[in-house]
């Protein structure tokens, strides 16, 4: 970014692309673009991710727990529609005894955690991985650097007092940063870690608009696995490439640390 211009920020390009500037800001924005094409190509490559993933998430407002996408095995489903099936995220939905037997007491505290209706928060959430994990250069809004920024400012965009940010260093994860990003049509936050090998996981909280509750549930696709669950309000997703395991161990850590 050209750093001669300190008017305009990274966090306002990233405001303007999500169309959150208001009229006399944008203005500002559009003639620092007009000066700085290469900014103006990378403000437009931000604008093409956020309408692809409105673009993904249309169609799962009024999806229905019949749908073909949602009950049909990958297998049986069309060559042509089989990337579809995919992005969709075949959900695999344990029965709550088999979620007492294999996630532990951790999950067993909270009694009026109980299983819901398929959700459309998984979905969102290895899109969001699928769009942002592989970036390089712009993988977040705010960088680990700015942590108590970060938390400040995505609490306020979420209406949650004290947001906090998870600490995974103890399971081998460190905090790269986070970034602002729709979840179910409102502001939602999205949180990525790092291990020393490369893997990438993110941590995805969203308001409920549905305000229902559920235990621990788990979706795959290929080889992205999401552990996720609704509490009261708000809705939670840990999404990575990385063994179940693994990945188990992350949610139930996300889980503890979250305010309940």
């Amino acid at each position: 970014m050209n750093e001669a211009n300190p008017i305009v920020t990274e966090a306002d390009l990233h405001a303007y692309a999500d169309g959150q500037l208001p009229q006399a800001a944008r203005a500002r924005v559009e003639a620092y673009l007009a000066d700085n094409p290469d900014e103006a190509a990378l403000v437009a490559e931000w604008q093409a991710q956020n309408s692809s993933i409105r673009s993904l998430f249309s169609g799962y407002e009024h999806a229905k727990d019949t749908d073909t996408l949602l009950v049909s095995p990958l297998r049986a489903i069309s060559s042509g529609r089989k990337r579809l099936a995919i992005a969709a995220a075949a959900l695999v939905v344990f029965a709550l005894g088999a979620v007492a037997g294999h996630y532990g007491p951790a999950l067993l505290e909270r009694p009026e955690l109980q299983l819901a209706g398929s959700e459309t928060l998984p979905k969102q959430a290895e899109t969001a991985f699928m769009v942002y994990a592989a970036e390089v250069r712009h993988p977040v809004e705010v960088f680990a650097d700015e942590e108590l920024h970060l938390a400040t400012w995505l609490g306020k965009r979420l209406a949650i007092q004290n947001l906090k940010i998870p600490n995974l260093q103890p399971l081998g994860f460190k905090l790269v940063g986070g970034r602002l990003l729709p979840v179910d049509g409102r502001p939602g936050a999205m949180f990525m870690y790092e291990n020393q090998a490369g893997e990438r996981l993110t941590v995805i909280v969203g308001r409920n608009t549905e305000n229902r509750t559920t235990s621990f549930r788990f979706a795959s696709s290929g080889n992205l696995e999401t552990f996720y669950w609704i509490d009261g309000e708000l809705g939670y997703a840990v999404t990575g490439e990385i063994s179940r395991q693994a990945l188990r161990n992350v949610a139930e850590e996300c889980y503890r640390q979250f305010p309940s």
